[in-house]
């Protein structure tokens, strides 16, 4: 259970701090064009949700083992967490991702800050889950079994 709960807790605090830089990069971009935005978008999507999928999902399966296990509230708490962005990204940001990959540069969509705002939203409130999850996992004590 020990390396359960170090997987646990160093796979959630990487996924917490991943959506924390890519807001703090979303809110950046806010502040150039449609043509900047949908560059820089393209360049994200390439590799960051494989990193978002392979932090997230193991971190969603690590706690549902801590919830098996240990039955206790945090845990229960940060898996209801994960699980709902595991959600919320399966319903609205890689939809919008999926379209982004096909925007033209030179041609962004006239909607284009329409669907970053959308975007940014939903991330901000995934980001908020991911480090509320985080620091519920980091602050649980050990129980003498363990």
């Amino acid at each position: 259970m020990r390396l359960v709960r170090f997987a646990n807790v160093w796979l959630a605090g990487l996924f917490a701090g991943f959506v924390l830089t890519v807001l703090v990069l979303e809110q950046s971009l806010r502040r150039f064009d449609a043509q900047i935005y949908t560059q820089v978008r393209q360049v994200e999507l390439v590799r960051l949700d494989t990193l978002a999928s392979v932090t997230l999902l193991p971190a969603i399966i690590t706690t549902a083992i801590l919830v098996l296990r240990a039955r206790r509230g945090p845990a229960v708490a940060a898996l209801v967490l994960l699980i709902g962005v595991f959600v919320l990204t399966l319903a609205v940001n890689l939809p919008i991702n999926a379209d982004q990959t096909h925007w033209v540069v030179e041609n962004p969509p006239a909607d284009w800050a329409d669907v970053r705002d959308r975007w940014q939203v939903s991330h901000l409130v995934r980001t908020v889950a991911a480090m509320t999850a985080f620091g519920l996992l980091a602050g649980m004590r050990r129980q003498p079994a363990e």
